[in-house]
C-alpha cells in the first residue's frame, strides 16, 4: 500500500513538473505586442479598432463588430488567424516580419489561459524580499548574496577586492567626488585592522563635500541653471536653491521630506525660508523673455516641463508623451495627464521677467530690521497684519502682474508680454482683486510726464472711485501707495490715466505699469516712533535686491481651471478636469489630503508608491557602479530594459523605506560597504567572455569621471582647489567669444583669487552656452530634465585636457606642487605626482618613460626661451627649462587613462 501511495505522489509530482507554469503577461506576452503589434494598435493608433494597450480595449469589438482575442479560445480568435495566415495581404504585422513560432506559441498559450493581464514589475507594491541562503567568504553584506546567487548562476567567479590605494580613490571620488584630507587618506592607508575602510566611508558621508558631490548629480534632474534659456537666456539668480540642495544632502534629510519640500515646501504647515528656497526645483523651468512671445503659451510649457519632470526625475517614467495622447506602451490615459497636471497649474509665476514670486534676498542687517518692524507692528495691530506685511516684504505678492490686464483703451501690453503701458486717456481693467480687509494700493510703475493723474474705480469705467493718485515724475522706476476705505470681496479694478499737461488730442506715453497689490497700511500712526517704522518698512519694501524664484499657490481670486489640451496643443482645450493620479498604479490619493502639491508629495512619498525608491535606488546604484540595475533611468517602463537584478533592486528599495528611513547616506554605505563595490576592476579572460560589460558585477566599476569630476581632480592634483562653500556662481577661465548675448551684452567676467579655483558645481551655467569644457565631457545642458549622462569618447576630451588654457594653468600649478613637495630632483618630482593622484607608487617602468618625456622637453626649452616663458606662464624663479619639462609632464599625467578614469 505504502509503494502504491508512494507512485501516486511521484506520479503527481512528475506530471506538475512537466506542466508547464502559466504565462506570465509582463515578461512574456508583453514584450511581443510592444515589439511587434503595438505601433499600429495601440497609443496614438488603433488600427481597425484593435488596441492592446489595456485589457478592456484589447477584449472589445473592433470594427468588424466582433472582439480580435477571445480569452479562451484561440482558435476562433481574429488575432491569431491573423499573425498565422499565409495571406501576405492579412497577415500581421503588416508587411513586417513575421512572429517567430514560439512568439505565436506563447500568444496562443496567452489565450487559450483566459488571455490574463498584468502589470509590469514596476507598477507593482514594493514587497519585502527573501535574501539569497548563501554562504561564502566572499560576501560582506546581503547585496552580495544577490549578486553572487546570478554569478553562480552564470559560472563566473568574482574578482578579489582592490588594492587599498584604488580602494581609496575609488569611494572618496564616488562619495565626496574628490580627494579627502591627508590625514584622512594617511589613517586608512596605514591602518591594517579591519574596520579602516568603514572608518574611511564614515569620513567621507559626514564630509561637507558629500553635499557638493551629490548635488551635481541632482542638478541635472533639476534643470538648473543660471539663466531662464531660450532665445534671449537672460540671467537667473537661484543659486539658493543649489546651496539649500548641498545642505539638505550634508544633513542626510529623508528623501521623502527632500522631494516634499521641493514640491509643496511652501504649502508646509509653518513653512520655513529654506522650505521656499527649496520649491525652486520646480522655478528652475525655462521663461521666455522675448519680446512677442505669449506668456500663457510659455506658462503652460513650464506646467508641462514640472509634470514631465516630475515623473522622470522622480519616478523613473517617461510621462511625457501622455501630454499628446495616451502612452503607446504603458497604461497611461491621455486625460490622467491633465488631471496630474492640475497639481502645478494653479502656481503663481505667469513667464514674466521678473519671475515673480520670487523669495527676495536681505542681508542679515536687512532681515534684522524686517523682524523688528515686524514685531512693532504685532504690538501695535495683530500678529496677522504683521505677517501679512512681512510676507508682502520679502515676496511683493500677493500682486497681479500688469501683463495680465485688459479691457484696453488707449493702452498697450508693452512688447505683448513685458508690462502695461498707458497713455493719456487710457483705461485698463485689473480683473479679481481680493480687497478684503485690504486699505492700500501698491504698485510698481515708470513715468517721467508731469501732470499725471491715476485714478482707481471699482468693477467698471464708471463705478465708484476708491482712489486717486497724483504721479510724480522719476528717471527711474518707483513705487506708488495710495490709501483707500477698507473694503470687502473680490472686485475688478479699472485704472484711468489723464494728463493736463499732454497736449489734446494724442495719445503719449504716460506710466508704465509693473505689478499691483491690494494690501493693508502701516499701523501705529500718530504714535512716536511711526515716522521712522514707516521709513523702514518703504525702505525693505522698495530695497533692489535679488530674489530665488519659488513656487506659490493663486489665491482663491486667481485660481485656475484645467482642460485637456487636444493633441497636446494649449490652444485647443477639451474637457476640464481636477486634480487627480494615474489609476495604473493601483493606490489612491492618501485620505484627507488636499487636491493641490501638498497632496500630491504625500502621494509621491507613500511608501505605498512603487515607484519613487526604485528610481532612487537605481539612480544611486548607476553613480557608482557605471549602470543602473535598470540600465534607462529614464524608464522603468515596458520599454525599458529589464534589470539585471530585480529581486536586490526590491530589496534595496524597501530597505530605503522601511529600514533606513529614507536616509540616502546609509544606503550608500551599504552599496559600498558591499564586496560586490569594492572588487578589482581589471578585466580577467573569464569575465571578458562572460560578462564583458558587466552586466553580473564579477568586477569592480571602470568608468570616465564625470565632466565635473575631472575638473575638480585637476584643481585638487594642482593644490589649488578652494575649499570655499555655498554663494553666488563664479567664471573660471574660457575662452573670449563664447559668449554672444546680444539682448543684454552679457560677458563672461573671469573670476579671480580663489574663486577661479571653485570646485565645478559652482561654475555659472549658461544654458545657450554651457561651460565648454564640461560640455566635452557629457555635461548636461539642462534646459530640460537629465535623467542620465550618456558618456562619449571623443578627441575633443583630449584636446580639452591636453590644451584648455584652464587645465594648462592647472599643470603649472601641478608641477610646482610637484617641486615643492619633492625638491629638485626630476624622478622624485615625477614619481611624488603620480601618488598624489592615485595614492601608490609609481611603476618602474611608467617613471622611465616619463622622464625620457621629461628629458626630451628639457632639451627642446634649453634651445628656446620664449617657449620656456609661455609654458611655465611667468617671470619668477619658475620660469626656467626645468621647470616648463615638468610642466608638459604634469599635463600628461592628468591626462593619464588611469586617472581620467575611475578604476
Amino acid at each position: 500500500m505504502l509503494v502504491i501511495v508512494g507512485m501516486i505522489v511521484l506520479i503527481t509530482c512528475a506530471v506538475a513538473f512537466l506542466r508547464p507554469s502559466p504565462v506570465d503577461f509582463s515578461s512574456q506576452v508583453k514584450p511581443i505586442l510592444n515589439k511587434k503589434c503595438i505601433t499600429c494598435h495601440g497609443g496614438v493608433r488603433a488600427k481597425a479598432g484593435f488596441s492592446v494597450l489595456f485589457r478592456e480595449e484589447a477584449l472589445a469589438a473592433t470594427e468588424s463588430g466582433k472582439p480580435a482575442i477571445i480569452p479562451g479560445d484561440p482558435g476562433s480568435s481574429e488575432m491569431i488567424r491573423r499573425i498565422t495566415s499565409n495571406d501576405e495581404e492579412e497577415r500581421m504585422p503588416y508587411k513586417h516580419e513575421p512572429l517567430s513560432h514560439e512568439e505565436i506559441k506563447t500568444l496562443k498559450r496567452w489565450i487559450r489561459e483566459g488571455a490574463k493581464w498584468g502589470d509590469h514589475w514596476a507598477y507593482l507594491p514594493v514587497k519585502q524580499t527573501a535574501v539569497p541562503g548563501i554562504e561564502d567568504p566572499w560576501v560582506k553584506n546581503d547585496i552580495d548574496k544577490y549578486i553572487l546567487q546570478k554569478l553562480n548562476g552564470e559560472k563566473i567567479t568574482p574578482s578579489s577586492e582592490a588594492p587599498k590605494a584604488t580602494l581609496l580613490r575609488r569611494v572618496s571620488l564616488d562619495l565626496i567626488g574628490i580627494y579627502p584630507s591627508d590625514s584622512i587618506c594617511r589613517n586608512y592607508l596605514q591602518n591594517n585592522s579591519g574596520q579602516s575602510y568603514e572608518i574611511l566611508v564614515d569620513s567621507l558621508l559626514a564630509s561637507p563635500q558629500f553635499g557638493e558631490r551629490w548635488t551635481s548629480m541632482w542638478l541635472d534632474l533639476a534643470r538648473y541653471a543660471d539663466t531662464k534659456g531660450y532665445e534671449s537666456d537672460g540671467g537667473r539668480s537661484i543659486w539658493q536653491y543649489r546651496d539649500w540642495v548641498i545642505k539638505a544632502f550634508n544633513e542626510d534629510m529623508p528623501y521623502d521630506r527632500f522631494l516634499t519640500a521641493q514640491i509643496a515646501g511652501d504649502l508646509l504647515p509653518g513653512a520655513s525660508g529654506e522650505d521656499f528656497i527649496a520649491t525652486a526645483f520646480h522655478r528652475n523651468t525655462m521663461t521666455n523673455d522675448e519680446g512677442g512671445t505669449d506668456n500663457e503659451e510659455f506658462r503652460v510649457a513650464a506646467v508641462t516641463d514640472r509634470v514631465n519632470t516630475t515623473w522622470e526625475a522622480i519616478m523613473g517614467t517617461t510621462f511625457s508623451c501622455v501630454q499628446c495622447h495616451s502612452h503607446p506602451y504603458d497604461p497611461f490615459k491621455h486625460d490622467e495627464y491633465y488631471k496630474f497636471l492640475a497639481y502645478f497649474n494653479n502656481t503663481r509665476d505667469e513667464d514674466i521677467d521678473e519671475e515673480f514670486p520670487v523669495m527676495r534676498q536681505f542681508t542679515d542687517t536687512m532681515q534684522r530690521q524686517l523682524n523688528d518692524l515686524s514685531d512693532w507692528v504685532s504690538r501695535h495691530s495683530s500678529k496677522e497684519r504683521s505677517q501679512q506685511i512681512e510676507w508682502l516684504i520679502r515676496t511683493h505678492q500677493p500682486a497681479i502682474n500688469s501683463t495680465t490686464a485688459d479691457s484696453l483703451v488707449n493702452a498697450v501690453i508693452i512688447l505683448n508680454n513685458h508690462g502695461l503701458l498707458l497713455r493719456n486717456h487710457s483705461i485698463a481693467r485689473i480683473r479679481n482683486m481680493d480687497l478684503s480687509g485690504n486699505d492700500q494700493f501698491i504698485w510698481q510703475f515708470y513715468s517721467q510726464r508731469k501732470g499725471g493723474k491715476l485714478t482707481f474705480r471699482k468693477d467698471s469705467i464708471h463705478g465708484p472711485v476708491i482712489a486717486v493718485y497724483t504721479i510724480k515724475p522719476s528717471a527711474n522706476w518707483q513705487y506708488g501707495y495710495t490709501g483707500f476705505s477698507t473694503q470687502q470681496g473680490v472686485h475688478d479694478i479699472y485704472l484711468s490715466y489723464e494728463n493736463s499737461l499732454m497736449p489734446k488730442g494724442k495719445y503719449e506715453d504716460g506710466m508704465s505699469f509693473g505689478w499691483i497689490a491690494a494690501s493693508v497700511k502701516l499701523p501705529g500712526k500718530g504714535t512716536k516712533e511711526y515716522s521712522k517704522y514707516h521709513d523702514v518698512y518703504r525702505q525693505l519694501l522698495e530695497a533692489p535686491v535679488p530674489g530665488t524664484p519659488i513656487m506659490l499657490e493663486n489665491p482663491a481670486n486667481l485660481a485656475r481651471k484645467t482642460q485637456v489640451f487636444e493633441r497636446g496643443n494649449f490652444r485647443t482645450p477639451g474637457k476640464e478636469v481636477t486634480p487627480a493620479v494615474p489609476a495604473a498604479l493601483q493606490y489612491a490619493m492618501p485620505e484627507n489630503a488636499p487636491a493641490n502639491r501638498a497632496g500630491l508629495a504625500q502621494w509621491i512619498t507613500s511608501d505605498k508608491n512603487p515607484l519613487v525608491a526604485r528610481t532612487i535606488v537605481n539612480r544611486l546604484w548607476e553613480q557608482l557602479f557605471g549602470t543602473g540595475i535598470v540600465e534607462t533611468l529614464e524608464d522603468m517602463g515596458t520599454q525599458g530594459i529589464a534589470p539585471t537584478h530585480q529581486q536586490l533592486l526590491d530589496y534595496l528599495s524597501y530597505r530605503l523605506v522601511h529600514e533606513y528611513r529614507w536616509s540616502l547616506k546609509s544606503l550608500l554605505k551599504e552599496m559600498v560597504m558591499s564586496a560586490t563595490y569594492r572588487q578589482d576592476s581589471r578585466l580577467t579572460d573569464e569575465i571578458k567572455e562572460k560578462d564583458f560589460f558587466n552586466r553580473f558585477y564579477a568586477r569592480g566599476a571602470r568608468v570616465r569621471l564625470t565632466a565635473e569630476q575631472v575638473r575638480d581632480q585637476a584643481l585638487q592634483a594642482s593644490g589649488k582647489l578652494s575649499v570655499k562653500m555655498f554663494g553666488k556662481p563664479v567664471m573660471p577661465w574660457q575662452p573670449d567669444g563664447i559668449w554672444l548675448s546680444p539682448y543684454n551684452d552679457a560677458r563672461w567676467e573671469k573670476s579671480t583669487g580663489e574663486d577661479q579655483y571653485r570646485r565645478a558645481i559652482y561654475t555659472y551655467w549658461k544654458r545657450s552656452s554651457p561651460y565648454p569644457s564640461m560640455i566635452s565631457f557629457d555635461g548636461a545642458q539642462r534646459n530640460v530634465c537629465s535623467a542620465r549622462r550618456i558618456r562619449t569618447n571623443t578627441p575633443l576630451q583630449a584636446l580639452v585636457t591636453l590644451n584648455d588654457s584652464a587645465y594648462l594653468d592647472l599643470s603649472r600649478q601641478f608641477a610646482f606642487r610637484m617641486k615643492k613637495v619633492a625638491g629638485q630632483d626630476p624622478a622624485k618630482q615625477i614619481a611624488t605626482g603620480y601618488t598624489l593622484l592615485l595614492y601608490r607608487n609609481m611603476p618602474a617602468a611608467k617613471l622611465e618613460l616619463f622622464l625620457e618625456l621629461y628629458d626630451k622637453a628639457l632639451k627642446d626649452f634649453r634651445n628656446d626661451k620664449d617657449r620656456t616663458c609661455e609654458m611655465t606662464g611667468l617671470l619668477d624663479e619658475n620660469n626656467n627649462p626645468q621647470t616648463a619639462a615638468l610642466v608638459v609632464v604634469a599635463n600628461a599625467m592628468l591626462n593619464l587613462d588611469e586617472v581620467i578614469m575611475k578604476n
